[in-house]
Order: C-alpha cells, then sequence, then structure tokens
C-alpha cells in the first residue's frame, strides 16, 4: 500500500514538473510572441499630418503610404522599431562605443577604440547645424520609431536574455547608425596607414614601388581601357623580411582555419546599362552591396510611397537601413541609383612633434596648439563605469602607435560626414539632377552610379572630397607634422567632382578597384583599392552582352561565379606538380588529379581544385609575408601586407614567373620547392583529421554561417538563431562574392520607370523576430539566384495610423 501511494505520488510530481516545464514554455512562448510587429489595425498617431498605412505583402515587404513624407516618416521609423530595434540599437551603440552597457566587459575594448571618436558628441553637434526640413524629417521619424517600440505588447526578445530594457531613440542615433557605416567602409583605413608606416620603414624607395604598385593589368577604370603605366623593375634584392618564418611557425593556409578569409573582402559591385542598350530604352541599375552578413540582414526592404508636390504620388522602391528615414539604394522612377565603397584616401595619419619647452602641446601643420581633453565615461553592465581620456586636436583625436603620437585626420569626424540630404534623390527627376545631389551626401565616400529613364548613365562619388594639395602615393602613408599633403583646405564644391556621364560603350561598372585613369584620381587618392579582377570581369561580362540587353541579363551578372583570377594560379600548381615532384607522393598525385579533374573553371560547391588553387595562392602569401605580419600585428591587429596593398598576388605571381635572382628564400632549394612547400600546407590542412582530399570542397568550405548576434550567447535557441549551412558559389576576385558570414548583402536591378520588371533578392528577411514568418522569407531565392520581384506583391497585412 505505501509502495503504491509512494508510486503515485511520484507520477503526480512528474506530471507535476511536467505541467510547469511546459507553462514555463508556453509563458515563454506567449512573451515572444509579444515582441512580434503589429501587422493589421489601426493606430492613433499623435502628430500626423494627414495619415499613413502599411500595406505588407506575402513576404512582408511593406508599401509605406502616407498623406506627407513625414507621415511616411514616422510610419517608416513604426515599422522599423517593430521589425528591428535591437539591430538599430546595435548600430547606434557600435558607433558611439556604448556596447558594453549591454553586454559588460567583453565590449569595452571595442568601446574603448571606438569612443575615442567621440560621435555622440559629433552627432549633437550635428544636429544643431540641421537645415529644418531635415530635421522635421527625423524628429517625425524618431517619433514613430518610440511610438512603434511602445506598442510592442513585449520589449523585444534580446532585451529579455540580456535583463536591460531598451533605451528610447533620439535624433542624434540616426546620426550615429551612419556613423556606424564609416566604420564598417572607412574602418580599415588607419591600420592600413600603420601597415604602411612600418612597410615604408622597412623597405627601400624601389622595393615598397615593386611591392605595393599603384596599379595592374586587372584594374579596368571608367574612363579608360587600362591604365598605362611602365612594368616596374624587380630590385635586385627583396626586403630581410621577405620570405623570412615568423617566430610561431608555419600558419594555416586553408581560409577555414585561417585569417585569410578576411583579406580584401569589404567591398560591392554595381553597374549601369545606357537607354541605347536597354529593351526599355531606359538605363539599367544593378547594385549588390558586400556587407557582413548576420541576421537580420543589414537591409529593410520597402516602397515608400507621398505626394510629390505636383499633384502627383513618387514613389520610391529599393532598401532602407533601420535607423535612418530613406531609401538607401533604389528607384523613384525616373532615376535609379546603388552604392559601392569607393576605396579613396580619406584620412590620414599626422605624426605630432613634441618639444620639452612646451608641456602639454604638440605641432600639426598649423602649428602649436594644446590638445582638448575629454573625458568619457563608459557604462559597463554589472561593473563601475570606466573613464577614458580622448586628447583632440584640430585635426581629430590622439592614438599612440609605434612609440608616437598621431592625430587621426578623418573626413567622419566633420559636419559634413553625416546628414540626410540622401532624400533628396526621392524627387531627382534627371541623372543631371542626380549626380549633383550625390556630392552633398552625408555618407561614406561612395561610387555612385545612376541612370534615369530617359536612358543616360553616370558616375561620381557620393561623399564629402576634402580639398587638398596634390600627394598621389606619398599620402597613403603617415604623414608628418610639415607634409602639406595632410593639409586640408575646406570641401570640394558638386561641379568639381569627377564624373563619367553616357560613355560611348554605353555602360559603367565600379567594383572597388581604381575608378580613374586620368583626371580627377588625384581628388580621390588611394585608401586600399581592390586589385581590380572583379571590376575587369564585371566590364568584360557588360560588354558580352551585346548591343541590346534586358534587365535579367544584366542581373544575372551578379551571378557570375568563374574564377578567372584564379585560372593563372591553378596553372602554376599544376606546373609545380610535375612528375618529379608526385613520384612517390601519393598525396601530391591526389592534389594534381583534383586540380585537373575536379576543376570547375568556377568557385562552384562541388569543385576541389578551385579550393586547392585558392588556399595554394593563401599558402605562398603566408611563407612570404608572415615575418612582416607578425610585426605588424603587433602596432594594430589589422594591420597586415593584405592592408599595405591588395595587389599582392599580382606581386607574388610576377615573382614566380620570373623568378628573380636574389629573391628566392634562402630556406628553399628552388622556387619549384617554394611552391611545393606551399601545396603540401595546403594538402596538410586538407586533409586534417583524416579526411580523404577529394571531399574538400569549395562548398565544404564556403559554408553559410550567418546567425543572430545571440545565437552564441544562448545556445538553446541557436538553432533558432542561424542560418542552415548552405554550401556558396562564389568568391572574392569574382562578381557573385560570397563568404560564410560575407558577401552580397542584396542584388537590386532595375530600369526606372519599369520597377515592374525589377529583380530583388537579400540573403534574409524583413523581420528580426525568429518567430516571425518573415525572419528568413526570401532567403531561397538569394541562394539560388532566383528572379525574385522587386515591387512588393499584393497586400496580404494592412496597418493604418490616424490621428
Amino acid at each position: 500500500m505505501r509502495k503504491n501511494r509512494l508510486a503515485v505520488w511520484s507520477k503526480r510530481v512528474v506530471i507535476g514538473l511536467v505541467g510547469l516545464i511546459v507553462l514555463a514554455i508556453a509563458a515563454g512562448c506567449l512573451y515572444l510572441r509579444g515582441s512580434l510587429a503589429q501587422l493589421e489595425g489601426t493606430v492613433q498617431a499623435a502628430g500626423l499630418e494627414s495619415g499613413a498605412s502599411v500595406a505588407r505583402d506575402e513576404h512582408g515587404v511593406p508599401v509605406i503610404s502616407g498623406g506627407s513624407r513625414l507621415d511616411v516618416a514616422y510610419a517608416t521609423g513604426f515599422v522599423h522599431a517593430q521589425e528591428r530595434y535591437f539591430q538599430m540599437d546595435l548600430l547606434r551603440r557600435v558607433s558611439s562605443g556604448e556596447l558594453s552597457e549591454l553586454f559588460g566587459a567583453r565590449a569595452l575594448p571595442l568601446d574603448k577604440s571606438h569612443r575615442l571618436h567621440r560621435f555622440r558628441a559629433r552627432a549633437e553637434l550635428a544636429l544643431a547645424a540641421m537645415p529644418p526640413a531635415d530635421r522635421a524629417l527625423l524628429d517625425r521619424y524618431v517619433a514613430g520609431v518610440n511610438a512603434g517600440l511602445e506598442k510592442l505588447s513585449a520589449k523585444p526578445f534580446e532585451y529579455s536574455l540580456i535583463g536591460m530594457p531598451p533605451r528610447a531613440w533620439a535624433p542624434a542615433d540616426s546620426l550615429l547608425v551612419i556613423w556606424a557605416m564609416y566604420f564598417d567602409l572607412q574602418g580599415s583605413q588607419e591600420p592600413r596607414e600603420l601597415a604602411r608606416g612600418w612597410f615604408r620603414d622597412h623597405a627601400t624607395d624601389e622595393q615598397r614601388a615593386f611591392l605595393a604598385p599603384e596599379s595592374t593589368q586587372w584594374d579596368a577604370p571608367l574612363d579608360a581601357q587600362s591604365i598605362a603605366a611602365p612594368e616596374i623593375a624587380i630590385p635586385a634584392a627583396p626586403p630581410a623580411w621577405w620570405g623570412k618564418p615568423k617566430a610561431g611557425g608555419a600558419a594555416h593556409t586553408d581560409p577555414k582555419v585561417a585569417a585569410a578569409e578576411l583579406l580584401n573582402t569589404v567591398g560591392s559591385n554595381n553597374w549601369a546599362v545606357a537607354g541605347a542598350r536597354s529593351d526599355t530604352g531606359g538605363a539599367i541599375v544593378s547594385d549588390d552591396m558586400h556587407l557582413g552578413i548576420q541576421l537580420p540582414a543589414i537591409w529593410y526592404r520597402a516602397a515608400l510611397q507621398f505626394p510629390d508636390g505636383k499633384g502627383g504620388q513618387r514613389r520610391v522602391v529599393g532598401v532602407t537601413l533601420p535607423g535612418a528615414p530613406v531609401v538607401v539604394v533604389g528607384s523613384n522612377g525616373h532615376v535609379a541609383w546603388g552604392f559601392t565603397n569607393s576605396y579613396g584616401d580619406y584620412l590620414d595619419l599626422i605624426k605630432l612633434d613634441t618639444d620639452p619647452a612646451k608641456p602639454g602641446q604638440v605641432r600639426t601643420q598649423a602649428g602649436w596648439e594644446t590638445p582638448v581633453l575629454h573625458e568619457e565615461t563608459i557604462l559597463i553592465k554589472g561593473e563601475p563605469a570606466a573613464k577614458l581620456a580622448v586628447r583632440e586636436t584640430s585635426l581629430g583625436p590622439i592614438r599612440e602607435a609605434m612609440g608616437h603620437s598621431y592625430a587621426i585626420h578623418w573626413v567622419a569626424h566633420t559636419a559634413a560626414a553625416v546628414n540626410v540630404n540622401a532624400r533628396n534623390l526621392e524627387f531627382a527627376d534627371t541623372l543631371e539632377q542626380a549626380l549633383a545631389i550625390a556630392p552633398t551626401m552625408g555618407i561614406p565616400a561612395q561610387n555612385f552610379v545612376g541612370g534615369d529613364d530617359k536612358g543616360n548613365i553616370g558616375w561620381t562619388i557620393a561623399g564629402a572630397l576634402p580639398r587638398r594639395a596634390p600627394a598621389g602615393v606619398a599620402a597613403t602613408y603617415p604623414l608628418s607634422a610639415d607634409d602639406q599633403a595632410g593639409v586640408w583646405t575646406g570641401w570640394l564644391k558638386p561641379e568639381e567632382y569627377p564624373k563619367v556621364v553616357n560613355p560611348a560603350g554605353g555602360q559603367l561598372a565600379t567594383a572597388n578597384s581604381r575608378q580613374l585613369a586620368g583626371a580627377g584620381a588625384e581628388l580621390l587618392g588611394d585608401g586600399g583599392f581592390d586589385l581590380g579582377a572583379r571590376t575587369h570581369q564585371v566590364r568584360d561580362d557588360l560588354t558580352a552582352l551585346g548591343p541590346k540587353t534586358d534587365v535579367k541579363k544584366v542581373y544575372a551578372v551578379t551571378l557570375d561565379d568563374r574564377a578567372i583570377f584564379m585560372t593563372a594560379w591553378r596553372e602554376r600548381a599544376i606546373a609545380a606538380l610535375d612528375g618529379k615532384a608526385v613520384e612517390g607522393n601519393a598525396s601530391r598525385a591526389e592534389a594534381l588529379k583534383m586540380l585537373k579533374d575536379r576543376w570547375t573553371g568556377k568557385a562552384s560547391v562541388d569543385s576541389v581544385g578551385y579550393r586547392i588553387t585558392r588556399a595554394y595562392m593563401y599558402a605562398l602569401y603566408d611563407i612570404l609575408f608572415e615575418s612582416a605580419n607578425e610585426e605588424m600585428a603587433k602596432i594594430d591587429p589589422k594591420s597586415t601586407m593584405a592592408a599595405v596593398t591588395s595587389r599582392w598576388p599580382v606581386v607574388v605571381a610576377r615573382v614566380l614567373d620570373q623568378q628573380p635572382a636574389g629573391w628566392l628564400p634562402p630556406q628553399y632549394a628552388s622556387w619549384q620547392a617554394l611552391q611545393l612547400a606551399a601545396l603540401d600546407r595546403v594538402i596538410a590542412d586538407l586533409t586534417r583529421d583524416g579526411k580523404p582530399l577529394a571531399k574538400a570542397t569549395w562548398g565544404e568550405r564556403n559554408t553559410a554561417a550567418s546567425a543572430h548576434p545571440f545565437a552564441a550567447v544562448v545556445p538553446v535557441l541557436g538553432k533558432y538563431l542561424k542560418v542552415a549551412p548552405d554550401m556558396l558559389s562564389g568568391d572574392q576576385h569574382m562578381p557573385r562574392v560570397a563568404g560564410p558570414s560575407f558577401g552580397q548583402s542584396e542584388r537590386l536591378t532595375v530600369s526606372p520607370g519599369h520597377e515592374e520588371q525589377g529583380i530583388f533578392n537579400m540573403p534574409g528577411g524583413q523581420s528580426g523576430h525568429p518567430l516571425s514568418p518573415y525572419f528568413l522569407d526570401g532567403r531561397g531565392d538569394w541562394l539560388s539566384g532566383r528572379e525574385s520581384p522587386l515591387l512588393p506583391g499584393p497586400a496580404t497585412h494592412t496597418l493604418t495610423f490616424v490621428k
């Protein structure tokens, strides 16, 4: 009897525990669902001029309509907050150096490096100087953001996980979102200058000219077929660090286990085809911006519709950046536009002089001055706040590096760095008007490529360009207080910007490499141009489309994964693996077989040959530059020879092909021995843990790894916050740029005035909430390259805003 009672009570306890667990799970799900966006109904909104609505299609893509542009701004802010508030919060905090408040001391090093720039204080100054109409737009957007956050039944789920409430949005935060893009798009310029400073100190002029050329045969400028330049002679001897093993021994060479994956990756593609070559008679513009790919996707798709002030309606369709009230890339029905990072030289490091007779002072090009001391307070979750002393000169904040003090003279620190002038593109009716607007935009300087419904196409720079004395390559190194190259005397006027309009070939393309061979190049400088292979391939692809083409064919260029640049590297690897090299060496023989039989001519997921070829190139990079990289890393973790020059593969290829006397590292008996050492490293890495080489496909390495920032923090939710490990075609030196967590953040191709033919896809959905049906909606189209429509479809949910 007693045993029966015990059994009954045990069952009841178990049932009770299970019930509690079920209730807890149910409560958690209900709570999470409370933070889903409101899709339907009516919202009372203070301050509306007329009214607005958000009509979402089956994929969650909205048409945001209103009786005025300000009402549309309010509704856009509301939608951004409900779908993406945590993403917005991270963007403002990463630029202002405020992540530690959410994540604790582990974020403090990043906060300190970013707080040095004092962007929140600069944002308040920018707001004070903002024109009233722009401030009104921003204020209505901010009001919508805070209303959207407040209307959620529960705060966004991320805040529950970290135990912190969300902080309200402020106008300054929208400007900080723009500054976050400065770190993304120009953040490499400071470590690049430091790397080049070390390079200058450890190589002769002749060695530097050869190892870091200003152009190569791969460049495809907008104003010429190529860049005419005499071939630089290979110096008699290399620098002392060339080919010298680093102290720590050999590095891994396959990017799956090495940092090589991160080399020369930030970039984008855009191009335009003139109306004379299009089936619509209007221009065709295509854009795919390459950024880190996480969840949610960085962009939020939308079509904004509002009165045009002429008795009609203006529709602007494209992508917005949550945190800002404008369409970043898209089409307004008359003009379409896209961006790629321009990689001009927009940051100088100025070495400051000091004098014991002038304590506390430093000398810049303008003379002696006393830096202003700012004490920044960094809030840290669970710990006392940290203090950071920032010394600021008239040129910018001071950084210590290489035993010296440097002023960071960066466009991002200036009043011209941020604004909402991108809104003016909404009303541009012609390419000429758009090209005049682009230079006034407060964004990191971008290649602006646009086209209009009349068929005109053109390129210029969007963003502020400093007026400075022509300095050429000298300005790409740290400058002294006596170097006039570091003196900026205001800003170029829009009419002074370089432009290319309606070129004879009826096409334009940029992909982060050098834009100009002739006049205007000196206005931009070189802030780390790509070597040009991608631009070269895009240009040739567009030419191959022939005299007449259409949106689908122009879009297809974004999916070109042919390994044109890597083909010669494959041939070098095969030549090194000759009969003598493979005799008695089964591993090398298998590698040779893979290079010949498992090579598709593309960065395709099934290609073993491509993976071996790519890793072989990077193994040579490690062997030849690892000593230099080891020394530069002591200055800044991002300072490398790849930062010194993205053209290093062309230089290494020339050395291998010409085999100059004196350049063979002494530990190798021959140039073939050097290459075999590289290949042996590759084989060892790819067959680690006994894996057959035949299974080491490019897709096995290039596997999608995008995730929500909390995927690793909360393992129990990890599977819901990650993408599937899809194998990805494409790589860096081809139009279809793809990496595990980097690549084409959107693909958009459109002929203005014919938006119904437009094509769009991106690697994530509209919502940042894993329980939303829109969390990953559309990712399949991005993976397959499907020609999904740019315009939103019929409305399935409508949310209305009334006074």
